[in-house]
């Protein structure tokens, strides 16, 4: 199970705007799972809060779960997933608004393995 803090706000029109901090994923050529002991702030604007979280597991975020609502998106938060085409971003530091917020494919790209060397055939 996967979730420290998190909260959801109803929007006016029905949706919802889902708010998890999550271990960072691997994100390095050695880096193992949750070993750097970062935490990454991610967003979900989806029709209610079971969507929203069957979208970050369809994106490999497989157990993550929202207890309670001690965390909810700020204004500012909301504003940003809704202003996103995809409706689902992160950011490694949440309160520092100086960082953007980044698609969720660049958190979950796939880490860089160096390749081995080709041997010849001999």
């Amino acid at each position: 199970m996967t979730m420290t803090g998190g909260g959801f706000i109803r929007l006016p029109g029905g949706s919802v705007v889902v708010a998890l901090s999550l271990p960072r994923p691997p994100h390095g050529a050695r880096s193992g799972p949750y070993d750097c002991g970062c935490r990454v702030r991610v967003l979900v604007h989806a029709g209610n809060r079971q969507r929203a979280l069957t979208r970050l597991r369809n994106h490999g975020l497989r157990a993550v779960y929202l207890r309670g609502n001690s965390e909810p998106p700020t204004p500012d938060e909301v504003t940003a997933v809704l202003h996103h085409p995809d409706g689902l971003v992160w950011r490694e530091t949440p309160d520092d608004d100086t960082e953007s917020w980044h698609p969720i494919r660049a958190l979950l790209r796939a880490p860089v393995v160096p390749a081995a060397p080709v041997r010849a055939a001999g």
